[in-house]
């Protein structure tokens, strides 16, 4: 849109307020309302915010403002809330560019492939739980029915949560994104909602979007849309899984080549990108899995249906959901992240990784086609399969000795986002747990 073409958009749709928007280091979308005649503003000097009062700007009380300023490309209503407009930001500080802006790191990153002539495509996998909370303050499933132990594409569940999945739908369609599919997950009250994929800078913005609309229509419903990677312990985990691949600006795929002799229809590029998401994995995990619970995920074990479903190893395979990456023919999913990370340092830190892999010529070495769960210490020695991090404090050590992924965020945010999660480690290590309690109260 041009800005006078935003100005009808708004005035034909009754806008009266835009959101100028922006995500903080941990991906939490951050807002201010901005009248609709105001619109200039947002997009000549910024919407005005104080950088020290938001996670992960690397100011203090002391520093410049932090001015939003709006990509008229994203442009959109917000459904649930009648009368507002969502308008994506990039953060400036003195009128240009701030390094601690996410979406910023991301178009970086997007301009190392850009200079080949390269667009990154991605189709993010969000999962969610539907929950209810207790008298108690405990959180059980919003659907008191939905208790099976296998439940995944459960009738029942799937239909007794339809007001709220429509509902969600709906609000993605009336800004132009396409849900194909939705289902009931592993999990009670698990779900899954499924849209068409993007340019991987969209796909970040309309994965924001998405966690905006779920969250708000599920509240106004009485009910939790959570994110959270494991709030329940015997239950399968919540992850967001990247679909990825490399268009070549026309109409190639260059992640494809039908000729692959492993079957996997993966092209030359497509193994060495993929070889340096293996080589950076640990590091990767900090970014993708950055919350003390992502790691209650991320474990070698079994669900009360059967299986995780989240990766423990770094491996890749076929159709194989048992290892980190998953080739579903032509294209690479990664399955590591969970609904904590930041999409954009997330894709941020994929390319780094990725474009080192090519760079390098980085061989992933041959696929793994069996359920490495079941295999012993032994077999894995064999096959030279390393475990992921177990806990945040390894990732972070990971990422604090990885250069690449360091440089792909921006070193002085490496060192804000290690610095910060850090402390989430150390205020979580003095943390009493009723199992400890529990345990050890009248034991000793």
């Amino acid at each position: 849109m041009t800005p006078s073409e935003a100005k009808k958009f708004l005035k034909d749709n009754k806008v009266k307020f835009i959101l100028a928007q922006f995500v903080d280091i941990h991906g939490s979308a951050k807002t201010k309302a901005v009248p609709s005649s105001h619109l200039d503003d947002i997009l000549t000097d910024g919407a005005g915010f104080a950088g020290f009062a938001i996670w992960g700007m690397g100011m203090g009380p002391h520093g410049p403002d932090y001015l939003g300023k709006g990509d008229l490309s994203t442009l959109s209503l917000i459904p649930w809330m009648p009368g507002y407009a969502r308008l994506v930001c990039v953060g400036h500080v003195r009128g240009k560019p701030y390094p601690f802006d996410s979406r910023y790191i991301l178009m970086k990153q997007r301009e190392r492939l850009k200079s080949r002539g390269w667009t990154m495509y991605t189709g993010i996998e969000p999962e969610f739980l539907l929950l209810r909370r207790n008298e108690d303050g405990s959180v059980a499933p919003f659907d008191g029915t939905d208790t099976l132990e296998k439940p995944c594409y459960d009738y029942k569940g799937l239909s007794r949560s339809a007001v709220f999945l429509e509902r969600v739908c709906d609000a993605l369609t009336a800004v132009g994104m396409d849900p194909f599919q939705i289902d009931h997950e592993d999990a009670n009250a698990q779900f899954e909602i499924n849209y068409t994929y993007s340019e991987c800078l969209t796909s970040a913005d309309q994965y924001i979007y998405f966690k905006m609309a779920a969250s708000e229509i599920a509240h106004q419903l009485g009910m939790i849309c959570t994110f959270m990677p494991k709030p329940f312990a015997n239950r399968t985990g919540t992850g967001t899984h990247f679909h990825m691949s490399i268009g070549d600006g026309k109409t190639k795929n260059i992640f494809h080549d039908p000729k692959d002799k492993r079957g996997l229809g993966l092209s030359q590029t497509a193994y060495h990108f993929l070889g340096g998401l293996l080589e950076h994995a640990r590091a990767l995990t900090a970014v993708l899995a950055p919350s003390i619970n992502s790691y209650k995920r991320l474990v070698v074990g079994r669900a009360l249906s059967g299986s995780t479903w989240a990766p423990a190893y770094i491996s890749y395979g076929d159709n194989n959901r048992t290892c980190m990456a998953r080739i579903p023919y032509g294209r690479i999913e990664l399955r590591l992240a969970d609904g904590s990370a930041n999409p954009y340092l997330a894709t941020a830190v994929m390319i780094a990784a990725g474009l080192d892999g090519i760079e390098r010529k980085l061989d992933p070495g041959e696929p793994v086609n069996e359920n490495v769960y079941e295999f012993t210490a032994q077999e894995l020695k064999k096959r030279k399969i390393k475990v992921l991090p177990q806990n945040l404090n390894e990732a972070l050590d990971a990422l604090e000795g990885d250069s690449v992924l360091c440089n792909g965020l921006g070193n002085d945010v490496a060192q804000e986002f290690l610095r910060l999660k850090r402390m989430e480690w150390v205020e979580y290590q003095r943390h009493v747990s009723q199992w400890e309690i529990d345990r050890y109260l009248e034991f000793y």
